[in-house]
């Protein structure tokens, strides 16, 4: 077990012990295993204390709890911030599952001023079942998505061309290094510590799904001088079905654009209490 990791991953959970259980087994069977676990849940259920402490893990694995007082993620997540152990972080959602290459390309890609991003193939119901009964894999993935792109799409999957893994060093390497990421996806996100420091970490004011754990890093990064990079096709994952709800937004939205206005890039309410 690796007790110096180069990276911290840091899973966000709620109380999707089935969808966590997929994702842990495909964090597992990554081909680079030099980073430590932090799994970090907006929430205090037992049952996912006891279905954590049952996991065998190859890699140091640590559990960090809040009490349920609605959504806090950024909180939970500037709190697994302070308490991982490496210098590179990584960021993914207890419903995306990873392609065995995920970690090796997030950390083989790290760079000082850069941040890293990708996205998700979003299942649909069938596609998704098949994947957390283990009748597909992530390693085979490419041969599903192609054999059944169709019925699949039908069946309400959505941006399935980002489900292809395609090695940036082979054949068709080129296409990956044409696409690009002009914003971040908090389930598919990587960049220094040092980098979240200089703005101050996730903005806590707030308290409501969607813009807050992303879009709102994105202006910030490139406020304080951060450049894009993307990982489309590279760092791939696999989006389990389930309901979203993204309607109410614009409160975020709101707050989000007051700050730009503000040009408060270094959050007040983060991970120091400004």
């Amino acid at each position: 077990m690796n007790k110096n990791p180069l990276a911290s991953l840091i899973v966000s959970t709620y109380k999707n012990t089935e969808f966590l259980k997929v994702v842990l087994g495909s964090v597992f069977s990554q081909t680079d295993l030099r980073f430590e676990l932090i799994i970090s849940e907006d929430a205090e259920h037992d049952h996912v204390k006891a279905f954590i402490g049952e996991v065998k893990s190859p890699v140091p694995i640590y559990h960090l709890s809040q009490p349920d007082v609605g959504w806090r993620k950024n909180r939970a997540l500037n709190r697994a911030i302070a308490a991982s152990n490496a210098d590179y972080l990584v960021f993914i959602d207890e419903d995306c599952v990873l392609h065995p290459r995920f970690m090796e390309f997030h950390i083989k890609w790290a760079n000082e001023k850069t941040i890293l991003a990708g996205k998700r193939v979003k299942f649909d119901p069938y596609s998704s079942k098949l994947l957390m009964d283990g009748r597909i894999s992530p390693k085979r993935m490419n041969s599903y998505l192609l054999s059944n792109y169709f019925t699949i799409k039908k069946n309400g999957a959505r941006f399935i061309e980002e489900g292809f893994f395609i090695n940036p060093y082979g054949f068709l390497g080129f296409i990956p290094r044409l696409r690009t990421m002009s914003y971040l996806k908090g389930c598919n996100m990587s960049f220094p510590k040092s980098a979240i420091y200089e703005i101050n970490g996730f903005d806590e004011d707030y308290v409501k799904p969607a813009i807050g754990e992303d879009i709102d890093l994105t202006w910030r990064f490139k406020k304080a001088g951060y450049k894009i990079k993307s990982l489309r096709n590279v760092a791939v994952q696999y989006h389990l079905y389930h309901k979203e709800n993204w309607n109410d937004q614009e409160e975020n939205i709101r707050m989000m654009l007051d700050k730009k206005k503000r040009n408060e890039f270094i959050c007040k309410n983060g991970l120091v209490k400004l």
